[in-house]
């Protein structure tokens, strides 16, 4: 098979016309951790045209036990260059922007406004900007699918979508919705989230980290199955 029939085993599935509009779909994914780099290089495998990524983050050794770009190899490395050059290794085709830095709430309207994307992937686990970019993509009518916590978390079997105001035992989605309240928003946001309940005992204070107050334990596939879902989601509806 050569290079120019990699999109054939989607294709025999998808067919013809929903290929095509892949293709010509532009997703912005912000945040590329144990989450977001999943959900990006998913989209990009199946064929998505263009793909901007937005993180700030290089890699570190407590990366290496469950993030896609995370190894011996690449440690200290920017995690936006690293999954973009494997994304131009998967497709050379894919057209990429890459901006390398750590989103604040005060660039989320400018960024929103650069491009016409077609779909959002919010895999951002700081609060503020979160919600600002939960908040400005609905206020502009672009589809959006957000990540809630998958942190202290191991069953792979109570991984749900739904409607942020419909999720329970998880603790992000609670900051969130408060954060939305407090913003006037009050509108439909779909979300991967658990159903099952964190371990208390897998969650830590944390010091001196950069807009982090605790870090919870985490297992190798769990971040990867909360970044398949959001692909999913981002794929079946465009």
């Amino acid at each position: 098979m050569e290079y120019n029939d990699w999109t054939q085993r989607t294709r025999l599935l998808m067919g013809d016309e929903k290929m095509g509009r892949l293709q010509k779909a532009h997703v912005l994914v912000v945040g590329l951790g144990g989450v977001g780099a999943y959900a990006a290089e998913m989209i990009a495998r199946a064929g998505v045209g263009r793909m901007t990524l937005v993180d700030g983050d290089t890699v570190q050794p407590s990366n290496l036990n469950r993030q896609l770009p995370a190894l011996c190899s690449t440690l200290q490395q920017p995690k936006a260059q690293l999954v973009a050059d494997r994304l131009l290794d998967i497709n050379p085709s894919l057209q990429l922007k890459v901006l390398p830095l750590f989103l604040t709430a005060e660039q989320i309207p400018s960024l929103l406004d650069e491009a016409p994307y077609d779909f959002v992937v919010d895999a951002i686990d700081t609060l503020a900007p979160k919600c600002t970019l939960i908040a400005e993509a609905l206020q502009r009518r672009i589809p959006i699918v957000s990540s809630m916590g998958a942190g202290a978390k191991s069953d792979v079997t109570q991984v749900r979508f739904a409607d942020l105001w419909d999720t329970y035992h998880c603790g992000l989605s609670k900051a969130v919705r408060s954060r939305l309240k407090r913003m006037g928003i009050r509108r439909k946001v779909p979300v991967v989230f658990s159903t099952e309940q964190a371990d208390p005992r897998a969650v830590i204070l944390t010091q001196g980290e950069q807009n982090k107050k605790s870090t919870c334990g985490t297992v190798s596939y769990m971040p990867a199955v909360f970044g398949c879902y959001l692909a999913g989601y981002v794929l079946k509806h465009l």
